[in-house]
């Protein structure tokens, strides 16, 4: 039998962004992974500011990213496995974390410049309304995460060799 999910695209399954991590422990039916750091990890212009090098910066963290899923896969420890979460929940989640706050923080700006004029008044504005914004973004983060909608998904176990880019 093959461990393997068949290459062909399924072209009514929702978009997936996937990642590569590693089982580092198994909790019953639940099993913790580990995301491996991406092959361009490093090359890319940025490098030198994203932090992907050196002790305490985003690679050396990866093991503080511990995330779980359920093991209806029979997986082991060290399996690689290739999870994924649908492109619209992470556009969702980034609306919910940036969008919201800064929309609420320019609107509640605009309208105390509009209905005031005052620039103490205006950032004072600002500052509730971000604080506005916040909560809201909270209380949408708690909806998506009730409904399991930030959940990573197991989509199947990784190729020998397989990475994020091939």
């Amino acid at each position: 039998m093959d461990n393997y999910a068949d290459s062909t695209t399924d072209f009514s399954a929702p978009a997936m962004v996937e990642g590569i991590a590693s089982v580092v422990k198994i909790d019953g039916k639940t099993v913790w992974l580990v995301p491996e750091q991406g092959s361009s990890c490093g090359s890319c212009a940025s490098a030198t500011a994203c932090g992907s090098k050196g002790i305490g910066t985003t690679a050396s963290r990866l093991g503080n990213r511990r995330f779980r899923i359920d093991n209806n896969a029979n997986l082991a420890v060290g399996d690689r496995v290739v999870f994924g979460i649908r492109e619209n929940v992470l556009l969702k989640a980034s609306i919910t974390a940036y969008a919201i706050p800064l929309a609420t923080l320019v609107l509640a700006a605009s309208l105390a410049q509009w209905q005031f004029g005052s620039d103490l008044i205006t950032m004072a504005a600002t500052v509730v309304g971000l604080a506005i914004g916040l909560g809201i973004s909270r209380l949408e983060a708690g909806r998506l995460h009730s409904r399991g909608d930030l959940a990573p998904l197991f989509l199947r176990r990784a190729r020998p060799g397989e990475t994020c880019s091939s």
